[in-house]
């Protein structure tokens, strides 16, 4: 009878376990569905300002000479030789969400050890009691640790840490910005990768129109079919390039959580169903010893009887 109780204590176990794994499903679904909201009406206006930009980088282009599409410079735009190197790694705050945060913490020691291996200093700061607490056992030296972000990350949080990288790059005090996160592509698509985010990548004009279109420009014309800069397309640009570095950057926190979302979303589903077949077989076990020990008991009391006969 022992062994019948055990298999039934066990299995009201899995049972349990199984309804905190369905409901941390449920409830990591309904956060991946706001999430993925917010990632890709950030998308949206990532890629509309890169085509503002490109449309601009159009009315500047055939300048004096910087030797890129653009016909002036500025200060973000600037490459320089990698003496000092930041790198900034998204990870989660919890867990049981799969390889999310593993893969992230795999893909920032790569990095790292390359950026080491090329003897570059190293400020890196790391997003996640996660990310921080693997590392850190790894012998990672961090900087910056960032705890507020969860499923919903603010701009206003995002802000403060885009101005610091800002501030630091314009002052020649780092040379490069990677951010180490998972970028999410669709609810069956999740890659962790690194991004370079600093020095940003110049804006490229419409190959086939650019020398009409800043003649237009300098011409007090329109520079496209859609904008008039005022008071220069060059002064815009000024103001954009800063704006279009802090919306990628918020797009790789909005991407990092709905992909931990996803991830938990998965791992929770996966962890039910096994719930739900290792139960069946408790159950079946549990029949199996139970019906035993009901045989035995019978020939027990058919062994009295026929004792009580004699």
């Amino acid at each position: 009878m022992a062994k019948a109780r055990a298999l039934d204590r066990r299995r009201k176990s899995v049972k349990n376990i199984r309804k905190i794994t369905r409901t941390m499903e449920l409830i990591a679904t309904a956060r991946f569905k706001k999430a993925m909201d917010r990632s890709v009406a950030s998308r949206d206006y990532t890629l509309r300002l890169a085509k503002i930009l490109a449309n601009i980088a159009a009315a500047t282009a055939g300048g004096a000479g910087t030797g890129s599409t653009l016909g002036f410079s500025h200060p973000l735009l600037e490459v320089r030789p990698t003496k000092r190197t930041a790198v900034l790694i998204l990870t989660g705050n919890r867990g049981l969400c799969g390889g999310y945060n593993s893969n992230v913490v795999r893909q920032a020691q790569a990095i790292l050890g390359q950026w080491r291996s090329e003897k570059v200093e190293l400020h890196t700061a790391v997003s996640g009691k996660r990310g921080i607490s693997a590392l850190k056992f790894r012998g990672v030296e961090i900087d910056e640790r960032y705890l507020q972000f969860e499923d919903k990350p603010e701009f206003d949080q995002v802000a403060p840490i885009g101005r610091a990288y800002l501030e630091e790059y314009s002052a020649g005090r780092i040379d490069r910005l990677d951010v180490v996160y998972t970028r999410f592509d669709s609810i069956a698509r999740q890659a962790t990768v690194t991004e370079m985010l600093l020095p940003l990548k110049a804006p490229e004009a419409p190959s086939g129109s650019a020398r009409a279109t800043a003649a237009k420009a300098a011409a007090g014309g329109l520079a496209s079919d859609d904008y008039d800069f005022y008071p220069s397309a060059q002064s815009i640009l000024e103001e954009l390039l800063p704006a279009s570095f802090m919306a990628r950057l918020f797009k790789c926190f909005l991407d990092s959580a709905v992909s931990e979302q996803v991830a938990r979303m998965v791992a929770m589903k996966a962890a039910s169903e096994n719930a739900g077949g290792l139960i069946k077989d408790l159950s079946r076990r549990y029949n199996r010893a139970r019906q035993s020990q009901i045989t035995g008991e019978i020939m027990e009391i058919l062994g009295g009887v026929e004792a009580l006969k004699k």
